[in-house]
């Protein structure tokens, strides 16, 4: 291998923070092939959750995000990445190939990766302080770069988001099919995947902005304050699956700058596996001007909060190989 293409250490090094993206159910449904010139990204759909996610939405949004963190950890590396999308029409779970080319890292490469290793979903309230306008049009412009926008949700319109996200849990409350899934996914003591009860809090007040309920609930709130979160949404003008990729790594350079700016955030998409409620927002809070693939929980959590627990991931080895 010349030197201007990484090795495998490298590569492996970079794939060891991109398995720390965000995934629907912390189902990690992605694995990694490294060969002499390129990395490739691929679709794990075995890992789909056809109840939560059924047209597998949620899923290529999750691959997206370790896309971008990948590009990240490269960048940091001392790698500029190039990236092909969808290279293969016959392999639909062939997502991207990935090619490096030297270029030093700058300041804000290193900060944006070292975001990757404090990065959690916290689901708890943001009791404030609040959150500088500043910083929430950073977050948001970080979207553009990847054909993506994003919404941020003002007050008057949060009902509208409200809706059709109580509507969802109403459905899933009685859908034994969803209820099995979540249970299998969720809950989870000493597993590499799923949702750890630790990581989960209660059911939210039926006043408050709803938050997706998972099965054994262990993650205590730091206080009963209202939830001062802004929500976000992040949306294309186009519904593909290349859209669903590029609003995936839209959402991993929002949740990263988020958390470079010391921000608490989550992700939200309860309401976007159903069809009629996913056009329900696209109609009242996108104006039907863009289609929405993710909701980003965006606020500060005091410093006196305790910290959360990691989630658990696979390890690097159970989703790489050598080509």
């Amino acid at each position: 291998m010349s030197r201007s293409e990484p090795g495998f250490a490298a590569c492996r090094d970079a794939i060891e923070l991109a398995v720390r993206a965000p995934s629907v159910h912390n189902t990690q449904p992605w694995r990694w092939r490294v060969g002499s010139d390129r990395v490739e990204l691929f679709a794990d759909f075995g890992a789909r959750l056809t109840a939560t996610d059924p047209l597998a939405r949620a899923l290529m949004v999750s691959c997206g995000a370790a896309l971008h963190h990948l590009s990240v950890a490269f960048a940091m590396l001392g790698w500029r990445t190039e990236i092909e999308r969808l290279p293969d029409a016959d392999r639909p779970d062939h997502l991207a190939t990935i090619r490096c080319a030297p270029q030093p890292p700058s300041r804000a490469d290193i900060d944006l990766a070292a975001a990757i290793l404090v990065r959690q979903s916290d689901r708890r309230r943001f009791p404030g302080p609040p959150v500088a306008g500043a910083d929430l049009r950073a977050i948001t412009r970080r979207a553009a770069a990847f054909g993506a926008a994003a919404r941020h949700v003002p007050d008057q319109l949060l009902p509208d988001l409200a809706r059709p996200m109580r509507r969802a849990a109403a459905r899933h409350v009685n859908d034994p099919e969803y209820l099995a899934e979540l249970a299998e996914w969720s809950g989870c003591h000493g597993a590499s995947i799923g949702v750890p009860a630790r990581n989960a809090t209660a059911a939210r007040p039926s006043g408050e902005m709803p938050v997706r309920v998972f099965a054994g609930t262990e993650l205590t709130e730091f206080t009963d304050a209202p939830d001062s979160a802004h929500w976000l949404v992040v949306c294309t003008p186009r519904d593909h699956r290349l859209a669903q990729l590029r609003a995936g790594e839209a959402t991993s350079a929002m949740l990263l700058e988020a958390t470079s700016r010391g921000l608490a955030t989550s992700l939200q998409s309860e309401p976007l596996g159903m069809l009629d409620l996913r056009a329900e927002i696209r109609a009242t809070v996108l104006q039907e001007c863009a289609y929405p693939h993710v909701m980003i929980r965006v606020g500060a959590m005091p410093y006196a909060a305790a910290p959360l627990e990691s989630t658990p991931r696979r390890s690097v080895d159970e989703v790489l190989e050598a080509a």
